[in-house]
C-alpha cells in the first residue's frame, strides 16, 4: 500500500499510484526523441546540430526541456563522446566513423520529469567499445533486476559494480543517479557501487534514476573548465545508460522503455 502523498523515508519522497501515470507519460516523451535521433547520428555530424534537433522535438512534443537554463546550462541535451563521462556540451564536434556517444535529455511534461540517456554510435563500433556498452547496459539491467521493496540501494549499486567490475572494467564513483518525479534532481544519490544491505530500504512510490557510468579504464574522473564536461583522468572511453525507475509493490516499473526497442545501439 502505497503511503500519503509527502511522505518520506531518510528524505525520500513516497509517491501515491496516480504519479506513476505522470511519470510514465513524461518518460514516453524522452524515450520517443531519443529513438528519433537515432538517425541523425553519423560521422560528420555535429553534435550541436543533434542538439538543435532534439530542441526541435522537445517543442513538436509540446514539452519543456529540464535542462535548458538549468544552473545556465543552454541546451536541451547533454552529449558525450567517447571519453567523456557525462555532461557534454553540444557544439561544432563532427563525429568520426566509430565515435560512440551517449545522448542524455531530459523533459517535463504536466510537471513531470522523464530523464533518461542511452548510447549511439557513429558508423561501426569497434570491439572493444562495443563489449564497454554491452557491459554497462547490462549492468544497469543487472541494478534495475535489485529494485523491489524490501532490498536497499546499495543492493542496487552491488549488482552493478559487480558486474562491470567482473568484466575488468570500472565504475565511475564521481556521479550518481538521483531522486525525481516533480522535480528534477531529489534524494536519494543512487550510488553504482556499494554493499548489500546498506543504504536507505526501497518502498513502493520512490522514483529515482539508475545511470551507470561505466570506463574501459580507470574510474576517475575530472571537470573541464567549462564547468560541466566530465572526462576519464586516463582518456579511457566511457559508457552511460539510464532509465527512470518507479518502485511497485512487487518489483519496478521502467518509465523511460524505447517504444521501438532502440534503447541499445545495436538492437537492428
Amino acid at each position: 500500500m502505497i503511503g500519503k502523498a509527502g511522505q518520506t523515508r531518510d528524505g525520500i519522497r513516497i509517491h501515491q499510484e496516480v504519479d506513476f501515470a505522470g511519470m510514465h507519460a513524461a518518460g514516453a516523451v524522452t524515450a520517443r526523441i531519443l529513438d528519433e535521433i537515432a538517425e541523425h547520428v553519423f560521422p560528420g555530424q555535429t553534435t550541436g546540430e543533434i542538439d538543435r534537433i532534439i530542441t526541435e522535438k522537445v517543442e513538436e512534443a509540446g514539452a519543456k526541456s529540464a535542462t535548458i537554463g538549468y544552473k545556465g546550462y543552454q541546451h536541451a541535451s547533454c552529449i558525450s563522446v567517447n571519453h567523456v563521462v557525462c555532461h557534454g556540451i553540444p557544439g561544432d564536434k563532427r563525429l568520426k566513423d566509430g565515435d560512440i556517444l551517449n545522448i542524455d535529455v531530459t523533459t517535463i511534461v504536466d510537471g513531470w520529469f522523464g530523464d533518461s540517456s542511452r548510447m549511439y554510435v557513429a558508423g561501426k563500433m569497434n570491439r572493444k567499445a562495443e563489449r564497454l556498452v554491452q557491459v554497462t547496459h547490462d549492468a544497469l539491467m543487472k541494478g534495475i533486476e535489485a529494485v523491489k521493496p524490501g532490498n536497499t540501494f546499495g543492493d542496487i549499486g552491488h549488482a552493478i559494480q559487480t558486474y562491470a567490475e567482473g568484466h575488468r572494467m570500472s565504475i565511475v564513483r564521481d556521479f550518481c543517479g538521483h531522486g525525481l518525479g516533480q522535480v528534477f534532481h531529489a534524494p536519494p544519490n543512487v550510488l553504482h557501487y556499494g554493499r548489500p544491505g546498506t543504504g536507505p530500504m526501497l518502498e513502493e512510490g520512490m522514483f529515482f534514476t539508475i545511470e551507470p557510468m561505466v570506463n574501459l579504464g580507470r574510474p576517475e574522473t575530472k571537470v573541464l573548465a567549462d564547468d560541466w564536461t566530465a572526462v576519464t583522468r586516463d582518456k579511457s572511453l566511457s559508457a552511460q545508460f539510464e532509465h527512470s525507475i518507479g518502485v511497485t509493490a512487487d518489483g519496478f516499473d521502467i518509465f523511460t522503455l524505447s517504444p521501438t526497442g532502440k534503447f541499445h545501439p545495436t538492437y537492428e
